[in-house]
């Protein structure tokens, strides 16, 4: 609840559930797992509210925050860095945590999972649902 209260005035940030969710386009250049100039600037909005976040939260709680690589359902030629979806969303959740653990964020509280084209959002087979399903997704959890 605190991060949320922390991060909700983002505005390229929606909230879905328990998730906070970044479109890729905002985070990186197509095909691409650096992050761009905005999605670094958004990253360090970010680190900076987990590490405030991390002084509230007791010591006893053992906390994460997982960031999760998610791509569209369009394959990858196979001819650039990436072989696959997987690859290049594995690729940008781990530059995500690369990032923020730059920016100060314990890398203990970390974890970066890629989901590829597995887990859309929308089920559909359109321009606008290939959009909504290239995206971070942030979960705060237990370990």
């Amino acid at each position: 609840g605190r991060l949320r209260e922390i991060v909700s005035d983002r505005e390229n940030i929606r909230i879905v559930g328990d998730r906070f969710v970044f479109q890729s386009e905002v985070l990186f250049s197509s095909g691409a797992a650096e992050l761009n100039p905005a999605g670094a600037e958004e990253m360090a909005k970010l680190a900076n509210a987990l590490i405030e976040l991390g002084q509230e939260i007791p010591d006893d709680i053992s906390w994460v925050l997982r960031v999760d690589g998610h791509t569209d359902n369009v394959p990858l030629s196979g001819q650039g860095r990436f072989a696959d979806n997987w690859e290049l969303s594995t690729a940008r959740a781990t530059s995500v945590v690369k990032f923020l653990v730059d920016e100060g964020v314990p890398a203990v509280r970390l974890v970066a999972a890629g989901f590829g084209e597995f887990q859309p959002l929308v089920a559909e087979d359109s321009d606008e649902a290939r959009a909504r399903n290239r995206r971070i997704e942030l979960k705060l959890t237990e370990r």
